[in-house]
């Protein structure tokens, strides 16, 4: 009996084997949809699936679904994390859905060979939705702000913690995070091949001057090649041969805004505006030009308006970046960090975006937060200049300097050790952590750095101030003073420079020397005092009103 049932076992074994094969391949197939061979090529899409309140849903359903392909459906776990592995290179639209939240679709995104992307997701209540909807224009991932801008006004009140010299550091940081969305055009971009094709729309001009389409396309070419004043001319032509063409009118609206013709093409857009809400294709692009022609005309609050419209409409990176930065900008702290907030939800590889969250939460006086998150975004692209020089331009007032900047800006001088900026904050930072009242080891540190930023800047007046004030501390008085006149001799207008000469001459026992450089340093700070106020008056301040609970805790 045992003799057959093992001959008849060693027969059968070849089918039970091909059986369990059989029922293995679904289970793999639901696991990834690549070959074995190709996940070193693939990409991996991971994120997190939230709640309105910012809980993670479980058991949400995942469908990532290929222009050309099916789908894969995968499921969040309890963290409500879902990830889906080696997906081939392409385009893809994804959409999540859940019992008791509304689904949401985010829709035609790219991913590269070996890219990693992380896309966190938000749902809505089924009862949150229901008012959603009835909004119109709402995209899926848009939340509703909880505040309002609600008027705008020229106090210089500004409410701020600590000292002037802090609050006017805080609007120059502001002022320099709201300035990376100013992209500078790259002329390397603009190849020969462009140049043969402007070329050969000239002649498609020349031979027939009433042609719409060779109008249109060399007018847009131009203002592609940054070009606006010669594009006018044949913008202008085109709009008279087909005055209702969206793009053209568009472009045209570009071309005014290049060459400062604000009122003009605030009234080409508004025309694009009011034909498109006739013909229900609203679009985002026309609210977020306005909304920078607005801001020209020096109309902030109708501004922030249309930047705001445009990232409902298209919540882009580059829309909600502008829409926080043009808050941030006038003083609107709070509203700028809510933005950020969901900017950096649903881009959290964008350096800027984080770069704004700082901005913001420095603006709001907690140094802590606003440090962290602009190392957050020197460690997602190190290469970049900006999240430094906001570290640096941040720290440069603060008494102490922490530990994370101070690596940072270490990064910084590796990086780029010929940058004068990288030497001159790193050495701040550095000084900052000296421990009195002899540092040796700290002293040749910091002049190491400072003669480095002088070395590849000697136009760097704060390199030399700061290498006096080290000299001062060391009873060296006579390099000192040959420091802070070369700091003069480098930024004349240095108040400060100024006034620790007065007190170095003072001590030197030359009265008139010292007098003179008082006088010289009152009437520099006059003059820039009156200055601060004069801009304070001209960047008005919104004037805000925040609904329900804040995004974000504020600083203690």
């Amino acid at each position: 009996m045992d003799r057959f049932v093992g001959a008849n076992y060693s027969r059968l074994a070849p089918w039970i084997l091909t059986l369990f094969s059989l029922l293995a391949l679904p289970v793999l197939r639901g696991q990834s949809t690549q070959t074995p061979a190709e996940p070193v090529m693939a990409a991996i899409l991971h994120g997190v699936v939230l709640d309105s309140r910012g809980h993670p849903v479980a058991d949400a359903t995942v469908c990532l679904q290929a222009v050309d392909s099916g789908d894969v459906t995968v499921h969040t776990d309890a963290a409500g994390a879902y990830r889906f592995l080696a997906v081939r290179p392409g385009t893809y639209t994804l959409r999540v859905e859940t019992v008791g939240h509304s689904s949401a679709t985010l829709g035609s995104f790219s991913l590269a060979q070996n890219e990693s992307r992380t896309i966190d997701i938000t749902l809505e209540s089924a009862k949150e939705s229901e008012h959603e909807d009835s909004l119109a224009g709402r995209p899926e991932f848009f939340d509703e702000p909880h505040f309002t801008v609600a008027g705008v006004t020229d106090t210089t009140n500004l409410g701020g913690h600590g000292s002037d010299t802090i609050v006017r550091n805080r609007e120059a940081v502001a002022q320099a995070t709201a300035s990376l969305s100013k992209q500078p055009s790259d002329p390397s971009a603009h190849s020969v091949s462009n140049g043969a094709k402007e070329e050969s729309l000239r002649e498609a001009v020349a031979r027939q001057p009433a042609d719409f389409d060779a109008n249109h396309k060399l007018g847009k070419l131009l203002v592609d090649e940054g070009k606006a004043a010669d594009a006018l001319v044949y913008l202008k032509r085109a709009s008279q041969l087909n005055p209702g063409d969206y793009d053209n009118t568009y472009e045209l609206a570009l071309a005014r805004t290049a060459t400062g013709d604000y009122e003009s093409a605030r009234a080409e857009i508004q025309a694009l505006l009011t034909a498109a809400r006739e013909s229900g294709q609203e679009k985002a692009e026309p609210h977020h030009l306005l909304g920078e022609v607005c801001e020209k005309l020096d109309d902030p609050l109708e501004a922030v308006r249309e930047y705001q419209r445009s990232a409902e409409l298209n919540p882009s990176e580059p829309y909600l970046f502008d829409w926080g930065s043009e808050l941030l900008l006038h003083r609107a702290a709070e509203p700028a960090l809510e933005v950020f907030t969901r900017g950096n939800r649903l881009f959290p590889r964008s350096s800027r975006m984080l770069a704004g969250l700082g901005a913001s939460w420095y603006s709001l006086g907690s140094y802590d937060q606003a440090a962290q998150r602009l190392c957050e975004a020197s460690d997602l692209n190190p290469d970049d200049p900006n999240p430094y020089l906001l570290m640096g331009k941040m720290q440069a007032v603060e008494a102490s300097s922490s530990d994370a900047i101070l690596e940072r800006l270490a990064r910084f001088v590796r990086l780029q050790p010929e940058n004068a900026l990288a030497n001159y904050y790193y050495a701040i930072s550095v000084w900052k952590r000296r421990q009195p009242p002899e540092d040796s080891r700290n002293f040749a540190q910091v002049k190491t750095f400072l003669e480095k930023a002088i070395q590849s800047d000697p136009t760097l007046g704060l390199a030399y101030l700061q290498l006096g004030i080290l000299y001062s501390e060391r009873k060296s008085l006579s390099n000192a003073v040959a420091a802070y006149q070369r700091a003069i001799g480098a930024t004349p207008e240095l108040e400060e420079a100024h006034y620790r000469l007065a007190q170095a001459y003072r001590q030197a026992g030359e009265t008139s020397k010292s007098q003179a450089e008082l006088q010289l340093y009152e009437r520099i700070s006059k003059e820039k005092a009156a200055a601060v106020e004069r801009e304070r008056h001209e960047v008005r301040q919104f004037v805000y009103e925040l609904r329900e609970t804040k995004t974000a805790a504020q600083p203690k």
